[in-house]
């Protein structure tokens, strides 16, 4: 029912369009945005553009505490709201062809093209204007390096087509800038320093004072040209190289931009100008090398990572474009960083941590990355454990609350049906714990650290719970579950049930390491945990076989989502919150993702009776909807449904399916078109330290084909509509299972499919 926006054009490894699509600037701004880990921007003009659009440079870990106050602020509520602060503009290049500037929006243009090569990581840009009688061609290049992380290269080349060309470039580092949603339009940025140099030019600008005890972050850009500009201009906030070139019919110009940005994160304000110069001059300046250097490391990434599709060119796409954007704001460099779920694309949500990470980034990067990459996302939380305790104390609790949004620990998310009521985070947080210890098994981490985060999460749910005398149960009232489209409500199934998984988990876990723990459970608390594990209340419906949502879910006006009018979708553009909330529909999976993290204590009736209640009422307009309803659909039979599942997850931004991609990306939820294909449609499954696979093929597919990491070896899979091919690329032999039946790899396995 929904309507897709395929705007840009369908290739396996390059985003395109020979189209300036004004009224979806905005939209193809998020989709060609880049990134390195460190830095990346949306997909913006060099050249000024004085139509819609959102211009947008981010810095990892860069952010502001903002005192605006969401609602009726009352005891408890977070003191501030994070959000993520547009950075220097750096790619700035301002251009004008005999006194006239070049502008998209006005100019006369032809030949226009854009085209993100996700497989080099490169972002080209063409078009020709028309100026009087003469015709220039300009062309783009522009890359972050993930080689060096401070680094972004961008060129520009000027060819002259017709007539005579007086062309004059103003390159930029400019940091006037502001954040679409600051108040009263509020600049989070002051000037420090500006220095220039024979080759370079350096601007240092801190974020402006707060009103809490949130430390000020200082940043250093710094540019050099391969050229020398004929003036350098200071102004606030930016400093200018200006270039003029005059140019004949055939005649080109090539102006390279360096740049290179240190931030108070890694380098103290009194030695980045420093810093700086040295990077810029032991990065070099030969631009085809570092973009080689840079292309060449892309491409090892995809040796690894790239999932092969044949047969579908849009589902390929669709696969590739997430995994790119993926990489693109996380590789597992630093624990001090998390995944964004804009990363460096946009600014809603805050650019903050979510929960996300720990529900469905954890198992790709499990099986995509180093083992450290994983690791690092769990110290995060660790290393943020006294923050946990301190969101908890806020709400009058014990233990440790993890923050629904946060950039350094504490809660900055102050909608109190997200901040108090959306408390299954915290179960996430041990869930990804279990994953990686499982999945990996590597034990020290769970052992040390993983045991001090249980059990502080832990000591919370024993805290939140309450004993219903009436019920002679325990439950938890006055929380909102995965599907944010019911707040306020009591004994939500997924709640209750994460809860009582996180405390039995971290019982066996204390158990098994006790006499290696760095925590200490006394013998009452260890009571008390197992009397809530045996007597939490579960709602269920025996009539129809499922577990139910919520306490009174039942008793609303229940519908499916095939009565629902196109106009009326999506439901949060269209209708009221009030009646939303009334509503029977759900944002995403709810007991369907408790039925996906603990498939193994499930039957396969349990979770096709739950599968086929649910999903006709759940309208997928969370991004992290999709996958699970693909997972589970695979794996109940139901093809259909997986693929169409696949689809939304896989093109969810490409194809703007809930018309909401125009500021920004969907990072965290791009894991999903991944999970779609390997623990959808090939079935891999880790549970009890068992890998296995049930693979069925898509029937618009001729194969697929991917790589996994599994506990020191290197495995590839390649599914057919006629065999499943396993190969043990690296490492010792392997049992496993496949359609229930044990085998042992050494080598190669070709095993005949059950597709069908």
């Amino acid at each position: 029912m929904e309507t897709v926006q395929r705007t840009l054009d369908v290739h396996p490894w390059k985003i395109t369009t020979s189209t300036l699509d004004k009224e979806n600037r905005r939209l193809h701004e998020s989709i060609t945005s880049i990134g390195n880990g460190y830095m990346g921007m949306r997909g913006n003009f060099e050249e000024y553009y004085s139509a819609d659009h959102h211009l947008g440079t981010y810095l990892a870990g860069v952010w502001y505490p903002d005192k605006t106050r969401v609602g009726w602020w009352k005891n408890g509520y977070p003191d501030y709201y994070g959000k993520v602060i547009n950075a220097v503009n750096f790619i700035a290049l301002d251009l004008f062809v005999n006194s006239t500037q070049v502008d998209l929006a006005s100019c006369s243009y032809e030949d226009f093209y854009v085209e993100l090569n996700m497989y080099d990581g490169i972002l080209y840009r063409q078009f020709t204007v028309s100026i009087g009688n003469t015709k220039v061609k300009f062309s783009f290049e522009r890359f972050v390096s993930i080689t060096k992380k401070e680094l972004a290269c961008i060129t520009m080349e000027a060819e002259v087509l017709e007539g005579q060309a007086e062309i004059y470039v103003i390159s930029k580092l400019d940091n006037n800038v502001q954040n679409e949603d600051s108040n009263y339009k509020e600049i989070f940025w002051q000037e420090r320093n500006k220095k220039v140099t024979n080759t370079a030019s350096f601007l240092t600008t801190q974020t402006i004072e707060n009103d809490f005890d949130v430390e000020q972050f200082v940043v250093t850009s710094s540019m050099k040209h391969n050229l020398a500009p004929i003036k350098i201009r200071k102004e606030p906030l930016s400093i200018s190289h200006e270039f003029e070139f005059s140019l004949a019919t055939g005649e080109i110009t090539r102006l390279e931009k360096e740049v290179v940005v240190v931030t108070s994160r890694d380098i103290p304000e009194e030695k980045q100008v420093d810093q700086a110069q040295v990077l810029l001059q032991s990065f070099g300046s030969d631009f085809s090398a570092l973009k080689a250097e840079h292309s060449e490391a892309w491409h090892k990434r995809w040796e690894l990572a790239d999932v092969l599709i044949e047969g579908d060119d849009a589902a390929q796409q669709g696969i590739r474009f997430n995994l790119f954007q993926l990489f693109s704001t996380y590789y597992g460099d630093d624990e001090r960083l998390n995944i964004g779920p804009k990363g460096f694309t946009g600014e809603k949500y805050g650019g903050a941590t979510y929960w996300d990470t720990e529900a469905f980034a954890v198992p790709l990067y499990l099986a995509l990355a180093e083992p450290k990459v994983p690791k690092n996302l769990l110290r995060y939380r660790h290393n943020q454990l006294p923050q946990a305790y301190y969101n908890a104390d806020k709400q009058g609790l014990k233990g440790a609350l993890y923050p629904m949004v946060t950039f350094n620990g504490i809660e900055c998310h102050n909608e109190w049906e997200i901040t108090f009521e959306e408390i299954h985070r915290n179960g996430s947080i041990a869930y990804a714990i279990y994953n990686y210890t499982n999945y990996t098994g590597d034990t020290s981490y769970l052992k040390n650290e993983g045991l001090e985060v249980l059990v502080a999460i832990s000591r919370f749910w024993a805290d939140r719970v309450h004993y219903s005398q009436r019920n002679n149960a325990y439950m938890i009232h006055g929380v909102t579950g995965p599907n944010e489209y019911e707040n306020n409500v009591n004994n939500n199934w997924y709640t209750n049930k994460i809860a009582t998984w996180a405390l039995q988990y971290t019982l066996d876990s204390y158990q098994k390491y006790k006499t290696e723990a760095t925590v200490e459970l006394t013998e009452d608390e260890q009571k008390t945990w197992q009397d809530i594990i045996n007597r939490m209340y579960f709602p269920t419906d025996e009539k129809l076989g499922i577990f139910v949502q919520h306490h009174t879910f039942l008793d609303k006006d229940l519908m499916v989502k095939d009565q629902l009018s196109a106009e009326e979708l999506p439901l949060s553009q269209h209708w009221s919150w009030d009646h939303i909330l009334r509503s029977c529909f759900i944002k995403q999976a709810d007991v369907l993702h408790g039925l996906y993290y603990f498939g193994d204590q499930y039957t396969l009736e349990e979770k096709t009776r739950n599968f086929n209640f649910y999903e006709p009422m759940t309208v997928h307009e969370s991004s992290l909807s999709a996958c699970v309803h693909a997972i589970l659909a695979a794996e109940i039979g139901n093809a259909d449904k997986a693929l169409e599942m696949y689809e939304r997850t896989a093109r969810l931004d490409l194809d703007n399916y809930n018309n909401d991609t125009d500021d920004g990306l969907h990072i965290t939820s791009m894991t999903g078109s991944w999970l779609a294909i390997v623990q959808g449609f090939a079935q891999m499954k880790s549970f009890n330290e068992t890998l296995s696979f049930a693979p069925l093929l898509p029937k618009t597919w001729q194969s697929y084909a991917f790589h996994i990491n599994y506990r020191n070896r290197l495995l590839f899979v390649k599914v057919t509509a006629d065999t499943v091919e396993l190969q043990l690329i690296k490492g010792d032999p392997l049992t496993l299972k496949v359609y229930q039946e044990r085998y042992t790899l050494t080598d190669d396995l070709t095993i005949k499919s059950k597709s069908d």
